[in-house]
């Protein structure tokens, strides 16, 4: 996951710091690296904190790109402090460049995994912020509380389980397919 968010980050990051005159040019691929960092960091501290519901929302349709989501919003302060702390960059900047980067590659993580034709997955998005174990089981869990209104419960006991899952997962290529289906996909 790690290599499809340093892309993207390159990506995004030419004009929010190659092409900013307020960052030094000799800081360029120290900025862009660190913003992959604290991107990273942000959503596995989300995780591992009990934000699923919060990571899940912003999981879903445009909400990455949403510079107003609370989620970007926090992910975008800590990469503004970082900037400001370890490079030097004035509080303006280092703003300008954390608010222009994180909901462009954030929303373009979020399409990756949406995009049938790309190999990566929501699956392999969730596993690298969670770390497995526990996380995942309370995603699940969150999908499960949530999952009814994205039309998961397939079998309208009012809940989304394995049942669901199995359903979902024999027309839409398993697990994948199941959470691709919950935010989306």
């Amino acid at each position: 996951m790690f290599e499809q968010l340093t892309q993207l980050v390159q990506e995004f990051g030419q004009d929010a710091v190659v092409k900013n005159n307020a960052v030094p040019n000799e800081k360029n691929e120290a900025v862009m690296q660190e913003a992959g960092n604290s991107i990273f960091s942000s959503l596995q501290k989300m995780a591992s904190e009990g934000g699923i519901e919060q990571l899940a929302g912003l999981l879903q349709g445009n909400n990455a790109q949403n510079s107003s989501n609370p989620a970007v919003q926090k992910i975008t302060e800590q990469l503004t402090g970082s900037l400001g702390e370890k490079f030097g960059l004035d509080s303006n900047t280092a703003s300008g460049v954390a608010g222009s980067i994180i909901p462009k590659v954030l929303g373009g993580l979020v399409n990756k995994t949406n995009d049938p034709n790309d190999s990566f997955q929501i699956t392999d998005l969730i596993g690298a912020i969670s770390g497995g174990g526990a996380q995942t089981s309370g995603i699940m869990d969150a999908i499960s509380k949530y999952g009814t209104q994205f039309g998961l419960d397939q079998n309208a006991d009012g809940k989304v389980d394995i049942a669901d899952a199995m359903a979902i997962s024999k027309s839409s290529g398993g697990i994948g397919g199941f959470l691709g289906k919950l935010f989306g996909k």
